[in-house]
């Protein structure tokens, strides 16, 4: 590029690409990359395998939880980055797409990754009686061993995020400052253009079609793995078909745990691993899911795998935890499949590809990404812009966690 936010400049006698940035994937991720890109007045172009805001992978659906309770320092200063960043997305749109809300953290007292989270945050432990009477006594936690070996701890920084509608904020928001957006347009391969061609990245789509660009980030989710394989770089990343599950809450307790009364969001770190969000989106739900499902192929997904596994496992939950305020005898109202791209670590890949500065990959977001999309896109447009992030710099974000290299001669990256 030709420095921050100019558009390509050939040298003399050779083409200018058509684009200074092409994304590929309109998920979340990458409509905030595109956004971040064309704020910087670089011309910009957004594929999207699907339909645009399709259920078919992992940015769609009524709610994401947004929270900062993380064990690690990095995630931490990342989310507090990106509650920044929607706040000043939501700002643009003159809309909302998150809820705030508290949240509350829960487990074990010898959970070491919940210990550190409550640390990181300096949360306010809540001990299990006064969590009992707190919210109508909606959480009735039946504590394995003495009460003192259960954590409860509560933090002011929770919240709801509308996930379809924050995906199309942010691709409405780069279309408004130039980006154009393409939908129904499968990339089946992206290549180096050579030199005496001018350079860049041409990228080849299943109809024929080839776009030229200075750079492209690729953005693809579950797909990544099938698409980067033709630059010989093999992602540790496992979809994985998991599930978002709403039940019903018992009558005359609809607005006790309902978002307006401040009711929390949730995460148990216990057995089984449950989250939670206030009844927001459907009223007379809330939704409780459980991390995790099996693998899967996006290409070739049963639908149903590990519906019945989870949904045994978060009732279980919720009759030892919440059973005077939500049904689970009945099963969950409603279900809504997700992806998962987990890598080994479950930290997320942000690099470049092929020994070159044109080809930036983000990649599995492993079940907690998308609360950090605004944070996640800016830096990927950065890197594809400037070679670098000063945003991830000046947050204290050290990027070498989240290179490819981390898995070379070691399967399991940072988690070792």
């Amino acid at each position: 590029m030709a420095g921050a936010g100019a558009p390509a400049v050939p040298q003399a006698g050779r083409p200018a690409p058509n684009f200074d940035v092409i994304v590929v994937g309109a998920g979340i991720m990458g409509s905030c990359t595109a956004h971040a890109a064309a704020s910087r007045g670089a011309r910009v172009l957004l594929l999207e395998r699907f339909d645009l805001l399709h259920p078919l992978g992992s940015s769609h659906g009524d709610s994401r939880i947004i929270r900062d309770a993380y064990a690690q320092p990095r995630y931490l200063r990342m989310v507090r980055l990106a509650r920044c960043l929607w706040a000043a997305a939501e700002a643009e749109a003159g809309y909302r797409v998150l809820t705030p809300t508290p949240h509350l953290s829960m487990g074990p007292r010898s959970s070491a990754s919940l210990a550190a989270a409550i640390a990181n945050i300096g949360a306010e432990e809540v001990d299990v009686d006064d969590l009992h009477r707190r919210w109508g006594g909606a959480f009735a936690l039946t504590v394995p061993g003495p009460v003192d070996a259960w954590v409860t701890a509560l933090s002011d920084h929770g919240g709801v995020l509308s996930a379809t509608k924050a995906v199309a904020m942010f691709q409405s928001l780069a279309v408004a400052k130039g980006a154009v957006v393409r939908d129904n347009t499968e990339v089946v391969g992206i290549d180096r253009a050579p030199e005496p061609d001018g350079g860049g990245v041409v990228v080849r789509a299943a109809g024929g079609e080839a776009f030229r660009g200075a750079r492209c980030v690729v953005t693809v989710g579950a797909w990544a793995a099938k698409l980067l394989g033709s630059w010989g770089v093999d992602l540790p990343i496992r979809p994985l078909h998991t599930l978002h599950l709403y039940w019903r809450v018992k009558p005359g307790q609809e607005q006790t745990v309902s978002a307006s009364a401040g009711f929390p969001t949730f995460s148990s770190y216990g057995d089984p691993p449950v989250y939670g969000a206030p009844s927001l989106e459907l009223p007379g739900l809330i939704k409780i899911s459980c991390d995790g499902g099996p693998p899967c192929d996006p290409d070739a997904r049963d639908w149903l795998a590990g519906d019945a596994e989870v949904t045994h496992r978060v009732a279980r939950w919720i009759q030892e935890a919440m059973p005077d305020h939500v049904d689970a005898a009945g099963g969950p109202v409603v279900r809504q499949s997700c992806i998962c791209s987990m890598t080994p670590d479950a930290d997320f890949v942000m690099d470049f590809l092929g020994g070159g500065r044109d080809v930036v990959v983000g990649a599995g977001f492993s079940g907690h990404g998308f609360k950090m999309g605004p944070a996640v896109g800016k830096i990927l447009a950065e890197m594809a812009i400037d070679g670098g992030s000063e945003t991830a710099a000046e947050a204290g974000l050290d990027l070498g966690f989240f290179r490819i290299g981390r898995f070379d001669g070691n399967p399991m990256g940072n988690a070792k």
